[in-house]
């Protein structure tokens, strides 16, 4: 009988730093069938924190260490690298590596492009970049989306329906099984401290909620530019034995099993991860209704 070929799929990202899409990675990098698939990881600037999971599971992650900013030549380098390692399929995810990604598929002569589009709307794009991306779409096979919501997004920038498709992220109930709520536990939350995350917000509620629960606590995972700007906040609002930032912890299934609510303050979303994890885990989840967010909750 005659073994069947393995497609050889090389996922194209920005980097394998902290957030949920860099997260899916490792999680498509653990279940991928392995009988039918080899997958490659090219990285277009640095490894990031979770390159070293990647690589536990087997798969290469190739790193191009390019500098912020248009990168002309860049897809010269990825064709370059597509053709060397044989690739059959890409898959790329969010903007930069869709722009880059596509343009390099057609230089190797690759006839198959996916795109996941991981994230809620971004402020700020310049219409020249909106303009790039919405050219670079014409070269994918299939956009797919982690929301109703993303969906949405990508058709009012031009993509053709016919081309979407919705599939929600997911997560190991393995990993995140029923605990419930614990009655003593600290409210958690688990979020990148960046602008778009919010986070501000959730520590100035606290100061209104703990005029009114003297035994009420926060605990934030995450860690990000912000982080400096949060501390001086939490202390002027008088919180400093109130709040505590945990900074990045790999344990985030320990961290929900003691807490006895789970809230994301989010101004963007796509399709949340930890609020997925936090209802397998049982915790009632409060949430800003943005995104992907009210399809789950």
């Amino acid at each position: 009988m005659q073994r069947l070929k393995r497609r050889r799929v090389a996922h194209v990202t920005l980097g394998l730093d902290v957030g949920g899409q860099e997260r899916l990675l490792v999680e498509f990098a653990r279940h991928t069938d392995r009988v039918a698939f080899d997958l490659f990881m090219i990285v277009l600037s640095e490894r990031g924190r979770f390159a070293n999971a990647i690589e536990a599971e087997g798969w290469p992650v190739l790193t191009l260490h390019e500098p912020p900013g248009l990168r002309p030549k860049l897809p010269c380098r990825l064709a370059a690298l597509m053709r060397r390692l044989h690739i059959d399929v890409v898959h790329t995810h969010d903007d930069k590596p869709l722009l880059y990604g596509t343009v390099a598929s057609r230089l190797a002569g690759i006839r198959r492009v996916i795109h996941t589009h991981h994230h809620g709307v971004l402020p700020g794009l310049s219409w020249r970049r909106e303009r790039l991306i919405a050219l670079a779409g014409h070269g994918v096979d299939r956009f797919v989306c982690v929301s109703h919501d993303a969906a949405g997004q990508l058709a009012h920038r031009g993509v053709p329906r016919r081309r979407l498709c919705v599939v929600w992220n997911g997560i190991d109930l393995t990993r995140f099984n029923y605990t419930g709520p614990q009655r003593d536990g600290p409210i958690v939350s688990v979020a990148r401290l960046s602008p778009e995350k919010d986070v501000a917000n959730l520590v100035r509620a606290m100061a209104v909620v703990a005029r009114v629960d003297a035994s009420a606590r926060l605990e934030i995972a995450g860690d990000g530019p912000c982080r400096e700007e949060l501390l001086h906040l939490t202390q002027a609002l008088g919180l400093g034995g109130r709040v505590r930032f945990l900074g990045e912890t790999d344990d985030i299934a320990g961290l929900l099993a003691r807490a006895s609510l789970f809230v994301l303050p989010s101004q963007t979303e796509g399709i949340s991860l930890t609020v997925l994890e936090a209802m397998a885990r049982g915790l009632p989840v409060m949430a800003t209704r943005v995104g992907g967010t009210p399809e789950v909750v």
